[in-house]
C-alpha cells in the first residue's frame, strides 16, 4: 500500500530514508535527525563551494526529497565561496548544526563531512565526483574517501 498515494512522493521517501539510514551507519548513530542534519549541512557547504552549473548537476542527481533541501535557501550570487581551508568548510557545517539544536551541538564537524561524503561517493556518478573534487581545494578534497579521489 502507498504511503503518499503518489508512486513518485513514495520513492522520493524510500530513496531518502535509504540515504539517512547510511549516513546514520557511518556516524555509528541511531539519530535520523542528526543523520539529516548531517546530510543538509554538508551538501549546503559543499553546494556553496561549486560553480553554477555544477550545484545543477550534482542536483540532477539526488533524489528529489534531498534535491529540495539542498537548493532550500540557496541564493547563487558571490559563489562560489572562496574558502580554501578545511576549517572553513567545517565551520559552516558546525554552525549549520549550532543553529538547529540548543545550545552547542554534540557533533564532530569532520566526521560529518566524511560520513556525508562517503554516502555521496556510493549514490553519485563517478563523473560528478571527480568534477566535484577537482573545483574543490585540496584540504577539502581530503574529506572524501580515497575511492574516490583515487
Amino acid at each position: 500500500m502507498s504511503a503518499t498515494g503518489l508512486e513518485v512522493f513514495d520513492t522520493t521517501l524510500h530513496k531518502t530514508h535509504a540515504w539517512l539510514k547510511e549516513i546514520m551507519q557511518e556516524l555509528g548513530s541511531d539519530d535520523r535527525h542528526k543523520a539529516y542534519l548531517a546530510l543538509r549541512s554538508v551538501l549546503h557547504a559543499l553546494r556553496d563551494r561549486l560553480t553554477v552549473e555544477e550545484v545543477a548537476q550534482l542536483g540532477a542527481q539526488l533524489p528529489m526529497l534531498i534535491r529540495g533541501f539542498y537548493y532550500e535557501g540557496w541564493d547563487p550570487t558571490g559563489k562560489p565561496v572562496k574558502d580554501r581551508h578545511k576549517e572553513e568548510f567545517l565551520r559552516h557545517i558546525y554552525q549549520a548544526f549550532k543553529t538547529t539544536r540548543r545550545g552547542e551541538p554534540d557533533v564532530d564537524p569532520e566526521a560529518v563531512a566524511r560520513a556525508v561524503f562517503k554516502v555521496l561517493a556510493k549514490k553519485v556518478s563517478e563523473g560528478e565526483i571527480d568534477d566535484i573534487l577537482h573545483i574543490l581545494p585540496k584540504e577539502i578534497r581530503e574529506l572524501w574517501p580515497k575511492e574516490a579521489r583515487a
